[in-house]
């Protein structure tokens, strides 16, 4: 800020000016205060130099603003029109983001493969663009082009960058799941004592089966090709690594090929993986009984052996934790508030095939009218559907209420013949109705069985993980046709994921629990109006998430109005590296 002395005619004016950058670049200034004329102020000043005095004013304000106390008064003309085409909303809410990208290195990472693979477009502001669009404003690559413009950092690249960096992107993927896993252990640490991995699949809009897009089992219920991803997951609930085979891959031979990885890539040899039961087979079980890997994997006990389910079903010599009493399941008090929400279980030790392993199985009676309520719909459905005359039998999956609509085929004489008749499977759903309560888990670890019980707990955070993926940052339905491509997109999907866990953990303390949605939101709006030559007035409303967004942060954006010097030091600070 300066003083400026202007002559018009008789009179000599004394005004603060204020120099600045307008949208363009293009250095301009304005008139901050207006003093008045050295003829007056000689008058009102008794003799005291107009001049010094407006000098010594103009410093008192340049450090009053620097000291960020100075009042910002702001004029409008209601006649005064807006000028064409002039962005006046930015969006600030990917600053808190791009800190944690930035905390994670993926800057680097880029510069290190730029520098490898001789290429001039600017892969870092093309991927760190792509994450904040998904988690903000998840679309196609062409949206997360336009809505980036929404950004105080404007985009300085062009969509067709965009489409070859992904070809680039999916060339390096291990190389960078591996440096994010090992520069993510500065942000928070990560526990990979036992870790979760799980499945999932992404419909196409195309129909055209080709490379990765295969037709297979959708778990979408759709027509469509479809791609598998595979996850896996520390006990945090934070990604680990990712991997993207053809949607007719069997989900089975998924898990090995990146447990591969993580021994090869992420130098992670010992850990213990935890499954559901699609991913329960003998040999991915066997697989992890070697050296210092084990396993806990979900087991369904309508498979086990005849004296196995029998012994899983017997009501006598079941445990409670913290009791040294043994229950017997069919004497229960249902009315004890305590014993109605307690799990009850007991184990023992099994072979299958030359393989040591101790079955726990577990029993909690809100489990078993919680799986009888579900099971009653499925039949009443059952029931519509025979008391409507057809019945459409292509699919009998376990969760599927068709199940239990028996198809018998006859002649008027009784004999076997194309005419077909429904009825209600009864012997299904009493045999259905044995196993309610009863939950069953397989380990080759000798921990005692609360701690298997408590870490096979954790394993809905993996299928939550997938649940974001799919439902809040719409990764689904992929819409590209080259494979290197899809495996970019995936891997700006992972990335996405593992930003928004970890900002997640930050913002979630002394108790708060915000989900993911709300996270996101919040962000997207959290835009501010520009005041040209003043700063950023924010339009959102401070909440108690904003309050732990900016705290997790260490900077605010919810003052009445930001000045420009402020908002360059906000950004300045998100790119922030930590010292290696």
């Amino acid at each position: 800020m300066k003083l400026s002395i202007k002559k018009s005619g008789r009179f000599t004016y004394l005004y603060a000016v204020k120099g600045y950058r307008d949208e363009r670049g293009v250095s301009t200034s304005k008139v901050v205060r207006k003093f008045g004329t050295i003829e007056d102020l000689k008058e009102r000043l008794n003799g005291e130099d107009p001049v010094e005095w407006a000098r010594a004013q103009v410093a008192e304000m340049t450090s009053s603003e620097q000291s960020e106390k100075q009042e910002i008064l702001v004029k409008y003309k209601p006649s005064v029109q807006l000028k064409k085409n002039e962005q006046r909303r930015f969006n600030g809410g990917y600053l808190f983001l791009q800190k944690i990208y930035h905390e994670l290195g993926l800057d680097r990472v880029c510069k290190n493969i730029a520098c490898n693979r001789k290429f001039e477009y600017d892969l870092d502001g093309i991927l760190s663009r792509l994450i904040y669009t998904r988690i903000m404003y998840p679309g196609s690559k062409r949206s997360s082009l336009e809505e980036s413009r929404r950004y105080m950092e404007q985009p300085g690249i062009d969509l067709h960058e965009i489409y070859r960096a992904l070809s680039v992107l999916s060339g390096e993927s291990d190389f960078i799941q591996s440096q994010v896993y090992r520069n993510s252990q500065k942000v928070i640490p990560r526990k990979t004592g036992v870790i979760y991995y799980d499945c999932t699949n992404y419909y196409f809009e195309s129909e055209e089966e080709s490379g990765l897009r295969q037709y297979g089992l959708s778990k979408d219920h759709r027509p469509n090709p479809i791609v598998q991803m595979g996850l896996f997951m520390d006990m945090e609930g934070i990604p680990l690594a990712f991997n993207i085979n053809p949607g007719n891959t069997s989900e089975q031979l998924t898990m090995r090929p990146l447990e591969q990885k993580l021994n090869d890539n992420f130098k992670i040899s010992k850990l213990v993986v935890c499954t559901d039961a699609g991913l329960s087979s003998y040999e991915n079980r066997k697989s992890n009984d070697v050296g210092e890997r084990a396993f806990i994997t979900v087991q369904s006990l309508k498979k086990l052996k005849n004296h196995l389910q029998e012994w899983a079903l017997n009501p006598e010599g079941w445990h409670l934790k913290g009791s040294d009493q043994v229950f017997d399941i069919g004497q229960l008090d249902e009315k004890d508030g305590h014993i109605y929400h307690a799990t009850f279980y007991k184990s023992r030790w099994i072979n299958e095939n030359g393989l040591e392993q101790k079955l726990i199985v577990t029993y909690s009676l809100k489990y078993r009218d919680y799986l009888g309520y579900v099971r009653n719909r499925q039949v009443e459905r059952a029931q519509k559907t025979l008391g409507k005359g057809r019945a459409k039998l292509n699919s009998k999956r376990s969760t599927d209420y068709r199940r239990f609509i028996n198809q018998t085929s006859y002649t008027p004489d009784g004999e076997l013949a194309p005419l077909t008749s429904y009825s209600l499977d009864r012997e299904m759903v009493e045999q259905e109705e044995r196993f309610d309560g009863y939950y069953g888990v397989c380990t080759d670890l000798p921990d005692d069985d609360p701690v298997i019980l408590k870490y096979n707990s954790f394993r809905w955070k993996v299928e939550d993980c997938l649940r974001v993926m799919k439902t809040d940052f719409v990764a689904r339905p992929v819409f590209l046709q080259r494979d290197d491509r899809i495996k970019a997109h995936f891997l700006t999907c992972f990335l996405s994921l593992l930003i928004m866990r970890l900002l997640e953990k930050k913002v979630n303390r002394a108790g708060h629990k915000f989900s993911v949605r709300e996270i996101s939101s919040t962000l997207a709006g959290m835009d501010f109006c520009s005041i040209p030559g003043e700063g950023f007035v924010p339009t959102y409303t401070r909440n108690t998430l904003t309050d732990h967004l900016h705290g997790s942060a260490g900077f605010r954006t919810d003052t009445q109005i930001i000045t420009k010097q402020t908002m360059r030091k906000i950004i300045s600070s998100t790119r922030k590296r930590d010292k290696e």
